[in-house]
């Protein structure tokens, strides 16, 4: 930002997203009514103007209109369109923090667009080869952060190291954890469980001066023993979209369950979704920085592509705490102290 004072800039892909762009629109009018941030929607004109123009309100907020005349369309692979179609929104966005004019940009769509535009046009900060997502568990861990959940597939430990770092800096600066504890997810708790990767990974882990308190099994994510939990993005990926699907198939189950007592059906669901908001397991946190993708220089977040307007309202203002926070800064000063140390 060019003045302490100033509100965050968003830029923000407006045609990325199953429900784009009205939903996306929508959100953004949502963000910018809380008045913290200044929002640039990226889309073809015409249509950003007609869906704005539903909103008696958005003539008065913080809300302007960028230009980008092109689209990635579904199955498009990313590294290749996003060279083809520079013109396409999630590039004319990612290229508006490049330029100065955002402090950051959040897209609904292809994580892959997202992350090749970042990579392209934003660069990667120094001593982190890939970028990685993270994001923490909600309600039910609110404490643990998660890294890598699904930029990378194939992982050397050195990326791994990389990722731990990255979720240390998470955890401490959105979350305000003083000396995370920093976790490697594998088959046992034992030091020669996992395969080659993982054992490698958990020697340089020991060595690395990270608050590392070793393997850690599925069984254990949710008890909050590593604030940290290591993985590739393969395994996130996987892992991630397990977690968020409980909350439906747990709503489903209870309505089944209740079919026998209607008597007390409705108390029953009213409590249950009180004590146990199953349905908004997957967007809980998103204010405090999940979907960042960490190793880009600059602030990028990747939002849920079945996001409805309160779940981009959520990703914006996820991106302006990381912004406030300077995670980028950050990340950059510690990555550089595990260099000049040789750990990684």
């Amino acid at each position: 930002m060019s003045q302490s004072d100033a509100k965050v800039r968003i830029a923000v892909d407006a045609m990325g997203g199953d429900y784009a762009p009205e939903e996306i629109v929508k959100g953004a009018v949502m963000a910018a009514q809380k008045g913290d941030v200044e929002i640039a929607l990226v889309g073809p004109l015409d249509v950003l103007e007609r869906e704005l123009g539903k909103y008696e309100s958005a003539n008065n907020l913080p809300i302007r209109c960028v230009e980008a005349n092109d689209v990635i369309k579904e199955g498009e692979p990313p590294s290749l369109v996003i060279r083809r179609k520079s013109n396409c929104s999630i590039a004319v966005a990612t290229r508006l923090v490049k330029a100065g004019e955002a402090d950051a940009v959040v897209g609904a769509g292809s994580s892959g667009a997202v992350a090749v535009s970042a990579i392209q046009y934003l660069g990667m900060i120094e001593g982190m080869e890939r970028p990685a997502i993270g994001a923490t568990l909600g309600s039910f861990a609110p404490n643990i952060v998660f890294m890598d959940l699904g930029a990378n597939v194939d992982c050397k430990p050195y990326h791994l190291i990389s990722f731990a770092i990255a979720g240390s800096v998470f955890a401490k600066n959105l979350l305000h954890i003083a000396n995370p504890t920093v976790g490697l997810l594998s088959t046992g708790a034992e030091e020669g469980k996992g395969n080659e990767v993982v054992r490698e990974t958990y020697s340089l882990l020991k060595k690395s001066g990270l608050n590392f308190v070793g393997n850690i099994e599925g069984s254990d994510i949710l008890s909050g023993r590593a604030n940290v939990v290591v993985c590739d993005g393969f395994i996130g990926n996987v892992l991630i979209k397990f977690y968020e699907s409980l909350g439906d198939y747990a709503l489903g189950l209870v309505r089944r369950k209740l079919r026998k007592h209607p008597l007390i059906g409705g108390i029953a669901k009213l409590f249950f979704n009180k004590i146990f908001p199953v349905t908004k397991i997957g967007f809980e946190s998103e204010e405090e920085g999940s979907g960042i993708l960490w190793g880009i220089d600059g602030v990028v977040r990747i939002a849920h592509g079945a996001c409805r307007a309160p779940h981009i309202a959520h990703a914006i203002a996820s991106a302006r705490n990381a912004v406030e926070a300077d995670i980028v800064g950050c990340l950059k000063l510690e990555l550089a102290k595990f260099q000049k140390e040789g750990k990684i």
